[in-house]
């Protein structure tokens, strides 16, 4: 990945792997047929998928909805063996469904699953007489599950301090037991939401949970999962925490717009956790805005994340960019996923140059002066592992992950959908004095929501900057123009000027400005500085940039480029008429003649020429209304340019 041009833009994150693992489950155990939308489709759900599909279950696209045939309570297929992946949620809910309803089963993963433990889970399970046999190592899986004789005890103890996994697998299948149960959680339950999540999901399917604290939960004997009819599944918090970082380390404006803040998903808390460090954001029925423009610095943070652990491995990374040490607290069950987290997200923060103590439920993390550059980041078949660490790219550096593919566990397109928000495609609009440059530019700017670049008004801004700072910039090289230049915030925005938030528009037109900078445009030193300086303005979602020069010299690449003319005749008109709705007093007569004599100077300079650039289309505006121009700008914009 190469260092991306800022963030900006909007992006639709898939379904949510916890909800939709969830929501199958309950409709495939449900009374009815259930039509689930906005399922997420990844790894981790398509195990899901074939294992219900092995058990007996009906489950049909229809369009971009997936029809499930509710079983009513049970299975038809009581004899199955089933590899389940790496896919901890589909293992954790599965084994005790299947436990409590019965049958003969072989549960089996790849090599890390066989890893990570289950050991409390069948401990809770083996108090209502469920018969399971371990293959491999104790405590872990491989699993076999017999025929049980199910009968509830007064109470069932499970701890709840390794996953919160084997606690919601439990509460979605007591109920399959028909007789009322009693949960009490020992140890500190991990997690919370991600609980309060399963509960959520059993309600909207007709259960009902008594929750006391997280601490006992009961449930009333004789319910049973109905289908809801139509089950409309989020997008996935965690995968969108990486969009909401994005648009803080990028310093734009990002716009999810399948989420908002009251969405039922614990993950959804990484906004507060953003607001804590100076981030500011809205949301609406259906959206969730992140403005990260005013961020300079991430600030340095100490905090207790249980309460959202796949989305705090995102401020892990965040961290590179801290204005001091940071420090993520109670995150040890981060080492019983899908690799040990903790370790290797130590072993990869390290190698981009920070220092990090690595402790048994915390990570000490100390951003480096310098992000180092071209770092291979192992992702250790986690796919977290890899969608985080693509954001630290924002310092500039370029990274390579390694294995990429390890994201279709969860989010199949999520380099294509980061990409989107931080590409910075350029329209170059470029031609003569007069012919609507500016006006067009400005008003297709605002349509793309793309951000805006006047060239000329530049030389104007160096001129307005440079007389209030009281520099004289003649005899300074390019390269010192440019770092100083670049020190300066410019930002151009509903057709004004700001510096330092000031708004500079009418000032950089004054008299004594404008002859400033025609001194400083016959410098070619600063002419070259301004090559890099007007590059600078290109960020993400994308720049609409006018002048004369923009598609030839200052951005060859640009993705669309317009030139556009009109005879002398109606140039000199509209100059005429732009410059009296400014208040100067001009006349006529030899407007036309000066423009002439302006194009002659403006296409024979050494550098920078005004010329039509290759590839350029050419729109003749002498007969065109703005809004005819425009419209047939934003037609070849449509043609060329993804997504607008």
């Amino acid at each position: 990945m190469t260092a991306p041009f800022g963030a900006g833009g909007k992006v639709s994150i898939p379904g949510s792997k916890s909800i939709s693992n969830r929501a199958l489950l309950l409709a495939a155990l449900a009374s009815g047929t259930t039509r689930l939308s906005n399922v997420l489709r990844s790894d981790d759900t398509s195990v899901m998928l074939n294992a219900l599909k092995t058990l007996g279950i009906g489950i049909e696209p229809v369009g971009e909805v997936l029809e499930v045939k509710g079983g009513g309570g049970d299975f038809p297929n009581k004899v199955a063996s089933l590899f389940l992946g790496n896919a901890g949620t589909a293992v954790r809910t599965l084994v005790p469904v299947l436990s409590v309803l019965g049958g003969q089963y072989e549960i089996s993963g790849v090599p890390r699953m066989h890893e990570r433990p289950i050991g409390d889970l069948v401990d809770a399970l083996r108090q209502i007489k469920c018969n399971i046999d371990y293959v491999g190592s104790e405590g872990f899986p491989p699993l076999r599950l017999n025929q049980s004789d199910v009968s509830i005890p007064q109470e069932i103890v499970i701890s709840g301090s390794i996953s919160s996994q084997f606690l919601s697998g439990l509460l979605l299948a007591l109920p399959l037991a028909g007789a009322k149960a009693t949960i009490r959680v020992v140890g500190e339950l991990v997690s919370k939401p991600y609980v309060a999540l399963t509960l959520r999901l059993m309600k909207d399917f007709g259960v009902t949970v008594k929750n006391e604290n997280f601490e006992t939960f009961e449930i009333a004997a004789g319910q049973k999962y109905i289908s809801p009819g139509c089950y409309d599944i989020e997008a996935d918090a965690s995968s969108a925490s990486y969009f909401l970082a994005a648009a803080v380390l990028g310093r734009g404006l990002v716009r999810i717009e399948n989420l908002s803040e009251s969405s039922i998903q614990g993950d959804i808390a990484f906004i507060e956790v953003l607001a804590q460090l100076g981030v500011k954001f809205s949301s609406g029925e259906t959206w969730l805005d992140v403005d990260g423009r005013s961020v300079e610095k991430i600030k340095s943070f100490d905090l207790d994340l249980n309460h959202i652990p796949d989305a705090a491995m995102t401020l892990a990374v965040m961290a590179l960019f801290a204005d001091g040490p940071c420090k993520l607290r109670n995150i040890e069950n981060w080492r019983v996923k899908e690799t040990d987290r903790l370790r290797a997200m130590a072993t990869e923060l390290r190698k981009f140059g920070a220092q990090v103590n690595e402790g048994k439920d915390f990570l000490e993390v100390n951003s480096p002066e310098f992000i180092y550059d071209g770092i291979a980041v192992e992702t250790y078949d986690d796919h977290r592992m890899a969608m985080c660490f693509a954001l630290a790219s924002f310092a500039g550096v370029s990274v390579e992950i390694l294995d990429p593919q390890c994201v279709n566990k969860t989010f199949p397109n999520f380099f294509d959908s980061l990409k989107r928000i931080t590409r910075a495609p350029v329209v170059s609009i470029d031609g003569p004095s007069g012919v609507g440059k500016g006006t067009v530019a400005t008003m297709l700017a605002e349509r793309l929501g793309f951000h805006y670049l006047d060239s000329g008004a530049l030389y104007r801004v160096l001129a307005f900057v440079s007389n209030e700072l009281g520099f004289e910039l003649h005899g300074w090289d390019s390269e010192k123009i440019e770092t100083w230049f670049l020190g300066q915030k410019v930002e151009f925005q509903a057709g004004k000027i700001f510096w330092e938030s000031k708004d500079i528009s009418e000032a950089i037109r004054s008299q004594k400005i404008s002859d400033s900078a025609s001194r400083i445009a016959s410098n070619l030193e600063i002419r070259k500085s301004l090559i890099n300086i007007q590059k600078s303005f290109r960020r993400a979602p994308g720049l609409v940039a006018e002048g004369r020069d923009m598609g030839s010299v200052v951005f060859p690449d640009s993705a669309v480029k317009i030139f556009l003319t009109a005879s002398l005749k109606v140039r000199a008109e509209r100059r005429y008429k732009q410059l009296i709705s400014k208040g100067f007093k001009v006349k006529m007569e030899g407007l036309a003649e000066e423009l002439e004599n302006r194009d002659l100077r403006d296409k024979s300079r050494d550098h920078s020429p005004l010329r039509r650039a290759n590839g350029a289309v050419e729109v003749d505006t002498s007969t065109l209304t703005v809004e005819a121009v425009l419209d047939t700008v934003v037609g070849l914009c449509e043609s060329s340019l993804p997504a607008v």
